[in-house]
């Protein structure tokens, strides 16, 4: 089973691709796995911030190149969606690489 320190290993090292062509100026783990409460279904919880954030096919495309990384579902958001609760309670969880 794929561990927090797995995605965060393989996220930084695809930390520059990832940068450079989604314009990603960080990226984060959060939810299950940074709880330790993941099962074999759990997606993995990737917070992001963009540079500028990007059209909706390069958004799609992120989501699939980090699921094709880490070999499991991925749900990818974007810091600024969260409504204001949401977001603090995120971003004291959240592990950036």
């Amino acid at each position: 089973m794929t561990s927090l320190e797995d995605i965060i290993r393989i996220l930084k090292e695809h930390e520059h691709e990832i940068s450079e062509k989604y314009s990603v100026k960080r990226i984060g783990v959060f939810g299950s796995f940074v709880k330790g409460k993941q099962s074999k279904k759990s997606d993995v919880d990737i917070l992001v911030e963009y540079e500028q954030l990007p059209g909706l096919l390069k958004l799609i495309e992120l989501e699939m190149y980090i699921e094709e990384l880490v070999g499991r579902k991925v749900d990818l958001v974007e810091i600024n969606s969260f409504r204001k609760e949401l977001r603090d309670r995120v971003l004291k969880e959240v592990v950036y690489i």
